[in-house]
């Protein structure tokens, strides 16, 4: 991770983001002391749709009865 300075920043910004756009990550800094960070965009996860796995996964009623001893045993 490189640190760079707001004057060398403000001439170079077009390398400095393909750089970043390239995955490298830059710290901005006002004389020595470090006061940004630029980091490559990443897009937020997609939410998940509730119910989207209806009628692909089916829980039955055997699901809800109690486990053997045998079973809770394996567990522990």
């Amino acid at each position: 991770m490189e640190t760079v300075t707001i004057h060398i920043a403000k001439t170079t910004l077009s390398q400095l983001l393909a750089r970043v756009e390239a995955g490298e990550e830059i710290v901005l800094a006002r004389g020595k002391r470090p006061i940004a960070k630029l980091v490559p965009f990443q897009r937020p996860a997609a939410k998940r749709k509730f119910g989207a796995l209806s009628g692909v996964v089916s829980v039955g009623p055997e699901f809800f009865e109690p486990l053997s001893e045998q079973e809770l045993a394996a567990w522990e």
